[in-house]
C-alpha cells in the first residue's frame, strides 16, 4: 500500500494524474481518470527513481536483458536496465519490440539484432499502463518467440487488474494500482450528459474527429 501511494504521489507530482475528466482510452472505452505517462518521461528523476523500483524487485532473478514495447516501454527498459547493472555489478541490456500487423493481427517483433540478444536469457518485460495488457503480453509472446526466458513483468500502473497469467508471465510487479472506471462508447454517462471529451491524451481527438468535431 505504501509503495501504491508513492507512486500515485510521484505520478500526481508530475501531472500524469488525471482526474474529473471525460478520456476516451485507446480501447475506445470512455471513463473519467487517465494516467499519463507521457508527463512523466521529461522529468528524468522521476522516471528514474520508479525504475530503480522496478530493478530492486528483480535484482535476484538473474535479468540479463530488459524489454518493453514501443515507445514508452523503451525509457522505461533503457532506466531498469541501468539500475540492475549498477545492483548487480553487471551489464544489462536493454531491447524493444516493434508493433507489425501479419494477416490483420498485430504482435511485437524483435528487429535490428536484437533477436540475437535474447536466446537463453533471462528477459524482464516492463511495460508503462496496463490496461488489458495486450502490449505487454505480445512483449512475452516476442521474447519467448526468439528464445528468451521471461522471468517476469514489471510495470509503472495496472488499471485493469491484470494479472501475471493474463500476460503469460510467472511473475507481475505493479508499482500503482489503480481501478479502471470505464464504459462501452454508447453507454458513457458522460457522453450524455455533454461533458466534453479531453483530446489532450487517449484517443479523444481521434474519437471527435470520427463523430465529426
Amino acid at each position: 500500500m505504501a509503495e501504491n501511494e508513492t507512486t500515485l504521489a510521484m505520478l500526481a507530482r508530475v501531472g500524469a494524474i488525471i482526474t474529473n475528466s471525460h478520456v476516451v482510452y485507446t480501447s475506445g472505452r470512455h471513463g473519467s481518470s487517465y494516467v499519463n505517462k507521457d508527463a512523466l518521461y521529461p522529468h528524468t528523476a522521476e522516471t528514474s527513481a520508479i525504475c530503480a523500483r522496478i530493478a530492486a524487485h528483480f535484482r535476484e532473478s538473474g535479468v540479463a536483458v530488459v524489454a518493453g514495447p514501443t515507445v514508452g516501454g523503451v525509457i522505461l527498459a533503457q532506466w531498469v536496465a541501468h539500475h540492475l547493472s549498477t545492483l548487480t555489478g553487471r551489464e544489462v541490456l536493454a531491447v524493444y519490440a516493434e508493433e507489425e500487423t501479419v494477416d490483420g493481427e498485430k504482435r511485437r517483433v524483435f528487429r535490428r539484432g536484437y533477436n540475437e540478444l535474447l536466446p537463453g536469457r533471462h528477459v524482464l518485460v516492463v511495460e508503462d499502463i496496463l490496461t488489458t495488457g495486450g502490449s505487454a503480453r505480445q512483449v512475452v509472446a516476442a521474447v519467448e518467440a526468439s528464445g528468451g526466458i521471461v522471468v517476469g513483468v514489471g510495470a509503472l500502473c495496472n488499471r485493469g487488474g491484470v494479472s501475471a497469467a493474463t500476460l503469460g508471465a510467472p511473475e507481475l510487479l505493479a508499482l500503482a494500482e489503480v481501478p479502471l472506471e470505464s464504459w462501452a462508447e454508447e453507454e458513457c454517462p458522460l457522453c450524455a450528459a455533454g461533458v466534453p471529451v479531453n483530446t489532450r491524451v487517449g484517443k479523444g481527438a481521434a474519437f471527435l474527429a470520427r463523430r465529426g468535431g
